[in-house]
């Protein structure tokens, strides 16, 4: 069913005058409305835009990587600016989501294949829809479950859905409000959905783990109210700026749209060479893959050479996959609100080879040593998986693209609760207190 949506345009937003700088991610380019961003051509929101009215240039400093009084999410939401606030860091506590104007459509992402996630699904769409009257949109595969076409019931409501498909259609510029009912891959899969700015992402706890879910289904209608009502809590989940530069022996990588030849945001391709740009929520992993040898892969950081890592593979994670593959990997666990970037080996052939911390901004360059005896592999946040030869380059740094996760309480009372619940930190029987009777040192007193 073909629906009309509400458009916002740059013109709105910003002034014809107003201009920023962010080398970050546009390589100290001076950006203006007539100046559309690289790649994504149809993009009209910005991660970090000037306030209303404003001509002064800004310029993101390396260690910033989201909590700034200028950063937007998506057409409509911002960070409600406290006027109390002097510094650009924020207190985490007093990071709260507002809007520009009230949320008209809504992404619902449901974790595919799993019953126990129909009723859900449907009396969430129900309440968007029909008490709300949002325009909901979902993927086209989710409406294909056999369980949702055979439902007369929930027919209506099902043909007043707006539907996509992954990797053809570009909604970046449409969705105001990202709904998650799963476990921690629907919220990864949402960012993969946005390359450039991410609209604040609301995720319900019905899957397995659950760390980055931290709302319960059972009173979700109140939930999600004061949520579209704005003034609720969020964490901004800094990502990475990847990007990825193979050697194609002999001929030219020709871009589409913008697109690469298998359908990925390109930001350029120089003959013989092809560029690939991803943003990751958790963690660019580089391995051996079925080589039975060591992976041996240089690492520089800002252009300097700092290790070669000689093991299964290197972790280069922000704080929210701190508390993944990295933890799993001996690496510590870090806040989301930390700008910094991770950098953890897998099962390195070094007794001294820890997992380290840098800042947030710099940039990472990893590559295949000379003396490598195979390739690796590269995946992004566990997907689009690819093979890494000698003289290709992946180059790591911090988005300007945050995404915003909304919390239940607090971003910090949030984390430390997923830590107890998910990952069960610190959990022990406790130790016997000492009786009357007994001493410090463990032995019974002597009276008299």
């Amino acid at each position: 069913m073909e629906m009309e949506h509400e458009k916002m345009s740059v013109s709105k937003e910003l002034s014809p005058d107003s201009a920023f700088c962010c080398a970050a991610c546009h390589g100290g380019e001076t950006w203006s409305p007539s100046h559309p961003l690289r790649g994504r051509a149809k993009s009209r929101s910005l991660s970090a835009s000037p306030a209303p009215g404003s001509t002064k240039e800004f310029r993101r400093t390396r260690s910033l990587h989201g909590p700034s009084p200028v950063t937007t999410f998506g057409p409509k939401a911002c960070v409600l600016q406290n006027p109390q606030t002097i510094m650009h860091i924020q207190d985490p506590g007093s990071q709260r989501l507002t809007w520009n104007k009230s949320p008209k459509s809504v992404l619902v992402i449901k974790k595919i294949r799993d019953a126990s996630l129909l009723q859900p699904f449907k009396e969430l769409c129900v309440y968007l829809m029909e008490e709300n009257n949002m325009i909901v949109y979902v993927e086209k595969k989710v409406l294909e479950d056999p369980a949702i076409a055979s439902d007369e019931n929930f027919g209506p409501v099902k043909k007043k859905f707006c539907t996509f498909r992954e990797d053809y259609d570009d909604i970046s510029n449409q969705i105001d409000l990202i709904i998650c009912l799963g476990g921690d891959g629907t919220l990864l899969y949402a960012s993969s959905l946005f390359q450039g700015s991410v609209p604040p992402v609301m995720a319900f706890h019905l899957g397995s783990l659950g760390f980055l879910t931290p709302f319960n289904f059972e009173n979700f209608q109140s939930q999600v109210t004061q949520v579209i009502e704005g003034n609720a809590a969020v964490v901004l989940r800094s990502r990475l700026k990847v990007r990825v530069v193979k050697e194609l022996p002999g001929k030219k990588a020709a871009l589409h749209n913008g697109l690469s030849e298998n359908g990925l945001p390109g930001t350029g391709a120089e003959a013989g060479k092809q560029a690939m740009q991803f943003q990751v929520l958790n963690e660019v992993v580089i391995d051996r893959g079925p080589s039975s040898y060591l992976s041996n892969v240089d690492v520089y950081l800002d252009g300097h050479l700092i290790t070669t890592v000689q093991g299964d593979g290197v972790i280069v994670s922000t704080p929210t996959g701190s508390t993944a593959y990295a933890a799993a990997a001996g690496a510590s666990m870090v806040h989301p609100n930390v700008p910094a970037i991770m950098v953890t080996p897998i099962c390195p052939h070094s007794l001294s080879f820890r997992p380290i911390v840098v800042p947030a901004g710099v940039e990472l360059k990893i590559m295949l040593s000379p003396e490598a005896r195979n390739t690796a592999w590269v995946s992004f946040d566990g997907r689009k998986r690819q093979e890494i030869h000698h003289g290709d380059s992946i180059s790591i740094t911090t988005s300007c693209y945050p995404l915003p996760s909304i919390c239940v309480r607090d971003p910090v009372s949030d984390w430390f609760e997923s830590l107890a619940q998910c990952l069960h930190w610190n959990v022990r029987k406790k130790q016997a207190h000492f009786t009357e009777e007994e001493d410090g040192d463990g032995g019974v007193r002597e009276d008299g």
